[in-house]
């Protein structure tokens, strides 16, 4: 098995050494820009844990699946933005800010292109093909999203459905390829592959929880996006159950704020209903049980203690944040 720190330093020389077509750079250069303002590096950073769980060197065989696996999120992120209006991405302008929306979908298409680009490279037609599903599943959970927008009551059960499909398939897709790469059996690539889709619903609700309670300086982006934009964040849906009121509840989250002072006070407002419902807490707990759930995954597949340990670190550190 690979060393943790040689599993960071093979993730650092994947993206230090990436590179793009150079011309036109008004198309190429927003693809630099994304990639070089960083972030955890998540997706490629499981592909290649679930690799090393089976293999001692990285080989080139997962290193560009692992670097389109990160491609393709970024694309994905910088369609996003442009969606949800999002100023700021990892603390930075995002893309349709530094540049404008018509740059942001152009340059978010060849993005696109070039993570199919470097799937193929690795000539694995199973491969191929589980990364073209889950690239589909992700456009159909930001097409939920989106339409969840104009939903007056959007149940648990549908922005389970929803998230399953726009963050929790591409971590599976990401721990799955790895596996496959490395030549684990079946049952393993499925079991590995359940693993990050659990992980994948614990980190989207981390996400949410974070996005009225974090830090801005730590998340890299504003505060209370959710709220401001009535967005079907984990959150509201499970405050919009609680509320004796409901349709008081919507109104609160559905009234204008157009000034950064009207801004404020709808998200103080918004979160203090969070805490009197106790749903604050209720998300912490939600984020505990996938994580267990992840880890339930991969027990029983004959992975030795230190193989868990890692995988249960990666799980750690990615939902530790709310702690």
């Amino acid at each position: 098995m690979i060393s943790e720190n040689k599993l960071d330093a093979a993730v650092r020389e994947l993206f230090d050494g990436i590179a793009f077509t150079a011309e036109p750079a008004g198309l190429y250069d927003p693809l630099r820009y994304m990639i070089s303002i960083g972030g955890k590096r998540i997706r490629p950073r499981l592909c290649l844990l679930a690799y090393s769980l089976f293999r001692d060197t990285i080989g080139e065989d997962v290193a560009e699946p692992a670097r389109a696996l990160e491609v393709f999120h970024s694309f994905t992120l910088m369609h996003d933005d442009i969606m949800d209006r999002s100023p700021l991405r990892r603390g930075k302008p995002t893309v349709w800010k530094k540049w404008n929306p018509d740059t942001a979908i152009l340059s978010g298409d060849v993005m696109l292109i070039d993570a199919y680009r470097r799937i193929a490279r690795c000539g694995n037609a199973a491969v191929i093909s589980l990364f073209t599903e889950t690239a589909a599943q992700v456009c159909e959970g930001q097409q939920l999203d989106m339409e969840f927008e104009s939903h007056d009551d959007v149940s648990m059960e549908e922005y389970e459905q929803m998230i399953g499909l726009k963050t929790a398939v591409l971590l599976a897709c990401s721990a799955r390829i790895g596996a496959m790469l490395s030549g684990a059996s079946e049952p393993v690539c499925e079991a590995l592959y359940n693993y990050g889709y659990e992980l994948g619903m614990a980190f989207q609700i981390a996400d949410d929880y974070l996005d009225a309670f974090g830090d801005e300086a730590v998340f890299g982006k504003p505060i209370g996006g959710d709220i401001i934009n009535c967005k079907s964040s984990w959150l509201n849906v499970r405050a919009s159950e609680l509320a004796a009121d409901k349709p008081g509840f919507r109104r609160a989250l559905s009234a204008p704020a157009t000034t950064e002072e009207e801004k404020g006070a709808k998200i103080t407002f918004v979160k203090n209903i969070y805490t009197e419902l106790g749903v604050d807490k209720e998300a912490t707990g939600a984020i505990e049980a996938y994580s267990a759930r992840a880890m339930d995954a991969v027990a029983g597949i004959g992975l030795s203690s230190v193989r868990i340990e890692a995988l249960n670190r990666f799980v750690a550190n990615l939902t530790g944040r709310v702690k």
